[in-house]
Parts: structure tokens; C-alpha cells; sequence
């Protein structure tokens, strides 16, 4: 199945996707091996542009109200809206490179119910407008996040990841560049389906209320 979490309490299905940009004569403009990471300007900048439009990204690349079943803490999936080069606890990972074509990230939060043409032109975009914004990319977090308090985080500028499919589209509807990735067409059908998805889940009953409420109260 390609659904997100499809069996409770372990790690959920995911759709690690990795990005890099190649120059029109084929060499790979994210690898510069002066920097401490291999990593060039034009690769920071998309990382950060990532980084700065993930909440709404997150709207298309995790599309379901189980997605969020498989983005909680502890589960192999990211929540923290970081990057790192060591460990997988951050949304964005600089996987090793062997040689200067390999160098890239990988974006760990998508799951494979999502439409990948609409998941990747977002991640694309969201990149490219990094790039076009110069935005400056933050450090790397390499100590394992999970293990960081609230407060911890706030000193690391560190956010969340929307906790739900109505947070996800809320950031979604706010974010022009993640709406003019889709479309204004794609785009308002998209939230429309999305909201009525949600809002039917709000006021379902799932079987586990059931269990544990119906005979206690």
C-alpha cells in the first residue's frame, strides 16, 4: 500500500525525495568542494527555500489526515523544520556524495499518497524561490532533536511541521509561491477537496473511540 501509516506504533511509509540542480553543461550546481559540507550557495539557498515553505509543501506532499499518523516524534519521520548532515531526525538530510554529480538533499517529510508532479513542483519551486530571495540558509542541527526540549528548539529556531491535514492546508492558502507552484486552478480545487476531507474526519467516530469510550462513560 502506499498509504502513509498503515499499522499503528511503527514507522510509517515515506517517499524521501532527493533534489539537486545541474548547469546546462551537465555540471551539478549544488557541489562546491570548498564548503564544509560539499554544498555550493545555490544549494543552501534552495535548502533554505525549502526550509521557509515547508509548512505548505507539506499540505501536498503529505495529503491525508493519516499522513500525520506517520509525522509524530519518534517514528523515523521528520516534524522539525531543520537541516542536517548527520542525523535523521531533521526535515532536510545532506546524504553523503562520493563524487561531485551525487552531491544533493533529500526532503524526508513526503509520503507516497501524494501526487509526486504536485509534491515535486512545490519542492522545486519553493527552492528556486530560495535561490531568487537569496535567502540565507541556517546552520545545520546535529545533535538529534528529539531529544530537545521545547525551550531547546526555541533557542534553535527551531519549528514544527503542521500537525494536521486543516494546519497544512491553512499554510497552504496563505504561501504565493506554493500556490503559484500549483496553479491558481490546481490550487483552490485542491483546498476545497482537502477541506471537505478534513472536515468529514472531524466529525467521524473512529473505532478506537469507540473501544475506549462507549462502555466507560
Amino acid at each position: 500500500t502506499f498509504m502513509s501509516k498503515p499499522i499503528p506504533k511503527i514507522n510509517g511509509s515515506g517517499m524521501h525525495t532527493h533534489l539537486s540542480l545541474f548547469t546546462e553543461g551537465g555540471e551539478n550546481a549544488f557541489h562546491d568542494g570548498d564548503d564544509e559540507f560539499d554544498l555550493s550557495d545555490e544549494a543552501r539557498a534552495f535548502t533554505a527555500g525549502i526550509l521557509e515553505h515547508a509548512p505548505a509543501i507539506t499540505a501536498v506532499a503529505n495529503p491525508t489526515v493519516n499522513s500525520y499518523k506517520r509525522l509524530v516524534p519518534g517514528y523515523e519521520a521528520p516534524v522539525y523544520v531543520a537541516w542536517s548532515d548527520r542525523n535523521r531526525s531533521s526535515l532536510i538530510r545532506k546524504p553523503a556524495a562520493r563524487v561531485p554529480a551525487a552531491s544533493r538533499v533529500e526532503l524526508r517529510s513526503p509520503d507516497p499518497s501524494c501526487n509526486p508532479y504536485l509534491a515535486i513542483a512545490t519542492m522545486i519551486h519553493a527552492g528556486l524561490n530560495g535561490i531568487e530571495q537569496d535567502l540565507e540558509c541556517p546552520d545545520p542541527v546535529r545533535e538529534n532533536i528529539y531529544e530537545f526540549d521545547e525551550e531547546t528548539r526555541e533557542e534553535y529556531g527551531i519549528t514544527t511541521l503542521p500537525s494536521n491535514l486543516g494546519e497544512a492546508v491553512d499554510a497552504l492558502e496563505a504561501d504565493e509561491a506554493i500556490v503559484d507552484a500549483l496553479g491558481e486552478h490546481v490550487s483552490s480545487k485542491f483546498v476545497d477537496a482537502k477541506r471537505q476531507e478534513f472536515e468529514e474526519y472531524l466529525v467521524d467516530v473512529s473505532q478506537w473511540e469507540l473501544d475506549r469510550y462507549l462502555e466507560t462513560f
